[in-house]
């Protein structure tokens, strides 16, 4: 039986080093697979892990239709038994039904994987709706580590070496400074993220370079914006 399977963690844990190393064992064993990817760090249709390896992969756009797209290919004879799907949390609702629905009419495995929440610490619409069609949602087992030791919970969004808890959803890290500066992301626990402390400011509060502050009187906690849901 094909299942949905969504690997989940935050940034560093090894979800796209993950999707490779299945897509190589799949295919070692003679299954067939197609990957999909969306604003990967390193461009368009390629699919790459920060260990350094990487592949190509089918660009997923907002106006990809899964069911039609995967529905074409087999029609026209393509034998297809899986789907790597990296970077799923950037994926519409409607894609995700349309891979829930390649799964129980098709016989297709998927493997999704993604980011849980954002910077923002609330759940990505494309992760929010994998959570609750999957089959299995798999927290990955390597741990990503906050500045402290502590195992990271959140993902940090830092421009210009400044956290920020407000903006868009969805900016790609990595990118080169415009008007919006420079927009990077660092992985942290909550304890640090509710604090906006993030490596470089603890070691701009350090008593020395050499010493990460770990005293909360040190960290002083900043005002987060209330938000009210829907």
């Amino acid at each position: 039986m094909a299942e949905l399977v969504f690997f989940s963690g935050t940034m560093d844990c090894g979800k796209s080093t993950l999707a490779l190393q299945m897509n190589h064992n799949h295919g070692a064993r003679g299954r067939v697979g197609l990957i999909f990817t969306k604003m990967d760090r390193a461009g368009t249709n390629v699919l790459s892990s920060r260990l350094g390896l990487s592949t190509g992969a089918l660009e997923v756009r907002d106006d990809l239709d899964f069911w039609d797209a995967i529905v074409d290919r087999a029609t026209a004879g393509t034998r297809i038994d899986y789907l790597i799907c990296d970077e799923a949390q950037f994926y519409t609702c409607d894609q995700v039904e349309q891979l829930a629905r390649i799964v129980d009419e098709m016989d297709v495995d998927v493997f999704a994987f993604g980011i849980t929440a954002d910077f923002r610490t609330e759940l990505f619409p494309g992760s929010k709706r994998l959570i609750e069609l999957a089959d299995r949602v798999q927290v990955l087992q390597v741990e990503a580590l906050c500045w402290c030791g502590r195992r990271a919970t959140t993902n940090a969004r830092v421009m210009d070496g400044v956290m920020v808890v407000e903006g868009e959803q969805v900016v790609v890290g990595d990118t080169n400074p415009g008007s919006s500066g420079l927009v990077e992301y660092e992985v942290l626990c909550r304890r640090h993220y509710m604090r906006r402390m993030t490596s470089h400011a603890a070691r701009a509060a350090a008593i020395s370079p050499e010493v990460l502050p770990f005293d909360l009187d040190v960290c002083p906690v900043p005002p987060l914006p209330i938000t009210q849901a829907d």
